[in-house]
């Protein structure tokens, strides 16, 4: 290959063009983003950045150092508007084209948006310019802030925003937050953070609209109640980056969809972080948008795919002064028991807790709130079942 495109400057672009070059590739390496900044970590946009105790020269992914090594031509500020898979051509919203012999799409996701008006005081946090005029609005004095959605980036944003001294409410549609990924007993305990951090929970309704002429003055939940709010902010999750794909013969469907080894139906075309489906399954985790990259470019530089990524799955969360981790693949059959620590009063202790997920005496996920030493532990033994079940396997 001579010239490869990188469609995407954000951590899994950046990650992938590393290892085009880790890897051997030494043509032209073109990267191509829609914002006008350098690749950027996106997890504390919600938290110390959001507060003030961090900087945006915290946020960088990279130094000049690095960018002279990676020897890229960056195309910043330029959005992908299509890919001609014919001609192995990117094209860009300002008229011009870049050919290519292999193309890594690693345009991310975008923030989901309630219908309606636009009205002022309203946020989405995804970017770094979402970041920035959140910060700017939370620092003008006293906020009656409601964060619509109990997520990781609704609960982190949630979180930031009480410690800045801000009344704030989270709304979310779902019995309790986190349900999908931890489960019903265990989300419970997570939940209690909230209460623990003097942040109103309402559970069990949606949003019916957001009140207000210009400017947001409320939030009516469908159940008829109505939350005063100056300030609102909207976690109710992303929607993978694929519409400037549409045309191409390539399949889209809740994202890229890819083979195991994060190639699409198109050998010199291969997909990773959160707009990659992989496998059946789209994961948006930093884990994930870091190592995807390096599977992915062996199997473009190989022509075919050569390696797979079925990786132990893992995320971690920020909350209230809480860090809560989680890895392994839990079924909503499956048991799980608190291994150590305490819980009081339905929330964690002040030791925090380590649970273990069980399925016929087998331990198939572990969550930790602040016990990192032993959540480590467990996980590489997780890790260590799961590659033995792989070699055993026929």
């Amino acid at each position: 290959m001579r010239t490869v495109t990188v469609v995407g400057a954000s951590l899994s672009g950046l990650y992938a063009a590393r290892e085009l070059r880790a890897q051997g590739f030494d043509g032209r390496l073109v990267i191509v983003g829609d914002e006008p900044h350098r690749p950027y970590d996106r997890p504390p946009l919600s938290k110390d950045f959001l507060t003030g105790r961090s900087g945006e020269d915290r946020l960088a992914l990279s130094d000049a150092e690095e960018s002279a090594e990676l020897d890229a031509e960056w195309l910043l500020g330029s959005r992908a508007r299509g890919l001609d898979l014919r001609g192995r051509t990117v094209l860009l919203d300002n008229g011009r084209t870049v050919s290519s012999d292999g193309v890594v799409i690693a345009t991310g996701a975008s923030a989901r948006r309630l219908p309606g008006p636009e009205l002022a005081g309203v946020h989405t946090l995804r970017t770094l310019d979402d970041a920035r005029a959140l910060r700017a609005e939370l620092t003008t004095g006293p906020r009656r802030v409601v964060v619509i959605g109990g997520g990781f980036v609704g609960a982190e944003t949630a979180s930031s925003c009480a410690g800045l001294g801000h009344d704030v409410t989270v709304v979310e549609a779902a019995p309790l937050p986190l349900v999908p990924q931890l489960g019903p007993e265990m989300a419970a305990l997570c939940a209690a953070l909230h209460r623990r951090g003097g942040v109103g929970l309402v559970t069990g309704t949606g949003v019916a609209a957001l009140r207000g002429t210009l400017t947001v003055t409320g939030v009516e939940l469908s159940d008829g109640r109505l939350l005063p709010a100056d300030v609102v902010i909207v976690g109710i999750g992303a929607t993978p980056n694929t519409g400037w794909l549409a045309g191409s013969t390539l399949a889209l469907h809740d994202g890229v969809l890819c083979d195991d080894g994060c190639v699409t139906v198109l050998s010199q075309v291969v997909a990773v972080g959160d707009v990659a489906r992989v496998g059946g399954t789209r994961a948006e985790h930093w884990t994930s948008a870091t190592e995807q990259p390096r599977t992915a470019v062996r199997n473009l530089l190989a022509g075919h795919t050569v390696e797979t990524w079925r990786p132990l799955p893992y995320f971690w969360s920020d909350q209230y002064g809480a860090r809560i981790q989680f890895a392994g693949r839990r079924l909503d059959t499956d048991t799980v028991r608190i291994a150590e620590g305490t819980v009081t009063d339905g929330a964690p202790g002040e030791d925090g807790f380590l649970a273990l997920y069980e399925r016929e005496g087998r331990t198939t996920a572990v969550l930790s709130v602040d016990r990192p030493r032993p959540f480590m532990r467990a996980r590489r033994e997780l890790a260590r079942d799961a590659d033995a079940m792989e070699v055993a396997a026929p």
